[in-house]
């Protein structure tokens, strides 16, 4: 059984471990919102006793558009997570883009997340291994299943093996992606657990010319089908208006939608 602990209490690694979730507004938008989110999802997860991670980004460096919302920033964006974690005890993640970032990043974090258009970036692998916390990497569109072994063992090759592997889609023509459920058993082959990212997988990349569409009534569908093949955690950006979010509206998931949705789910990993 494969298995990483990301604190004392949480293990991602199914069916010895409960199902995960790693939930949280695509981007920090401000203290108010990410402590709303945190609160809701915790009361959630708590009544559904399902182990609770909270993600937020504090900057999106891969904006379709120059002109869109990126973040607070980095100094803004830590000093937020720090918050939602002292405030509610939960353990938080956040993605980095550069090396210059990690030491900072893995002084507050429980686990890194290395977003898909990077996975391949060897100094940067290199340096999230060497911070010693966990590495959540997301297979990048464009990469098959199986070659995300070369990735972990980038990462590995600093001793670091908290290695988790992330299921995001894949590039389907233009503007679209698809899920290869194969994607589970093969990455985990890679001898890394597999969380499935049950938004961005509804995403239709730069749809709509200056930004990401995307379909955000596949969500149930697609979550519930990588529960059943066997991933040992979910990703879901959830905001309470995801109209009027800042980044990545139209894949994320109402906020008043996430109990009912991962009831389901619940009972169906204990099936």
């Amino acid at each position: 059984m494969i298995s990483v602990k990301i604190n004392h209490e949480i293990t991602i690694g199914r069916p010895q471990f409960p199902l995960v979730l790693i939930a949280g507004p695509c981007v920090l938008e401000s203290r108010e919102l990410a402590f709303e989110v945190a609160e809701a999802a915790a009361e959630v997860c708590q009544k559904l006793q399902v182990p609770y991670i909270f993600k937020g980004s504090f900057d999106k460096a891969n904006r379709s558009s120059i002109n869109s919302y990126r973040g607070p920033g980095l100094k803004v964006g830590l000093e937020i997570l720090a918050a939602v974690k002292e405030e509610f005890g939960l353990p938080v993640t956040t993605d980095v883009h550069t090396v210059e970032q990690v030491e900072a990043v893995a002084s507050v974090v429980d686990m890194i997340q290395i977003p898909a258009f990077l996975c391949r970036q060897t100094d940067l692998l290199v340096a999230v291994g060497e911070s010693g916390v966990v590495v959540n990497v997301k297979k990048g569109q464009f990469m098959a299943p199986k070659d995300m072994r070369q990735v972990v063992n980038k990462v590995s090759s600093t001793g670091n093996r908290h290695i988790i592997l992330t299921e995001r889609g894949t590039s389907f023509g233009y503007n679209n992606l698809v899920v290869d459920f194969r994607s589970f058993p093969l990455m985990r082959a890679c001898g890394a657990p597999v969380i499935f990212d049950a938004t961005h997988s509804v995403q239709l990349p730069t749809a709509q010319g200056d930004s990401s569409g995307g379909d955000r009534s596949m969500i149930p569908t697609l979550a519930a089908a990588a529960v059943a093949a066997g991933a040992d955690a979910l990703f879901m950006e959830v905001h309470p208006d995801p109209d009027n979010a800042l980044c990545d509206g139209a894949n994320s998931l109402p906020l008043t939608e996430l109990e009912p949705l991962l009831k389901r789910l619940v009972a169906l990993s204990e099936i």
